[in-house]
C-alpha cells in the first residue's frame, strides 16, 4: 500500500481548508469527505449526493482522541469498552458535541463515529491532524463506488479523488447505537 507524500498531504490540507471536499479510500467504498466543521463544505456534500439533510453522516478518524471535538466527553467505562471495537469497522452513534454544524447530523441528537483500521485514512486524518466526514461516493440510491478510476469518472471534477484501494471489507461498517445496543446496519 503506498502512502500519501508530504506534498500530496499539504496539497489535501489546503484544499479541505479552502472548504473543498475530497473522495478517499474506505474499508468497503470510495467515501466524500470534508472537515466535519466546515458547513458549507457538508452542504457540498449533501447536494453532490441529493442526499436527505435530514440524515447524518459519519466521521472517521484515526484515534478516539480526534473525535473528542465531535462527541460529548466519554466516561473511563466507555474508553474501555470501545476498545473491543476500534480500530475496526464498527461506527458507534454517540451523543454529540455541542459544537457540531447541524447539517452533520441532520434531525438527529446523536453521531455516528469510526476509528478506522485503514492505513490510508489513518494516515490521512493522523496528518491532517482532523476526523473527516465519511459517506459513500455515490449519489443517494446508487450503488457506491469501490475504484479511483470510476470515482474519477463519476466526481473527477467537482471534489479531488485521491487514489487507494478498498474492499478490505465487503459491506459497508456496521452502525450500532452505544446508549440501546441496536444495530442500525
Amino acid at each position: 500500500m503506498r502512502y500519501y507524500s508530504p506534498a500530496k498531504l499539504r496539497q489535501i490540507k489546503y484544499h479541505l481548508q479552502n472548504g473543498g471536499v475530497i473522495a478517499y479510500p474506505t474499508e468497503s467504498c470510495y467515501g466524500f469527505g470534508c472537515d466535519p466543521f466546515n458547513f458549507v463544505a457538508i452542504n457540498k456534500i449533501i447536494k453532490l449526493k441529493g442526499r436527505n439533510k435530514a440524515k447524518g453522516m459519519i466521521v472517521i478518524a484515526a484515534s478516539v482522541n480526534q473525535l473528542q471535538r465531535v462527541i460529548a466527553p466519554l466516561n473511563e467505562a466507555d474508553k474501555t469498552e470501545l476498545t473491543r471495537y476500534w480500530p475496526g469497522f464498527y461506527s458507534i452513534v454517540l451523543p454529540v458535541a455541542q459544537q457540531i454544524p447541524r447539517n452533520l447530523i441532520g434531525t438527529h441528537r446523536k453521531i455516528a463515529v469510526r476509528v478506522t483500521r485503514h492505513k490510508l485514512v489513518k494516515q490521512l486524518t493522523s496528518s491532517l491532524n482532523m476526523p473527516l466526514v465519511s459517506t459513500s461516493a455515490n449519489k443517494s440510491g446508487h450503488r457506491s463506488v469501490k475504484t479511483h478510476r470510476e470515482c474519477i469518472r463519476q466526481f473527477g471534477k467537482r471534489v479531488m479523488v485521491l487514489s487507494g484501494t478498498t474492499n478490505f471489507a465487503k459491506r459497508p461498517s456496521t452502525i450500532i447505537d452505544w446508549e440501546s445496543k441496536k444495530i442500525f446496519r
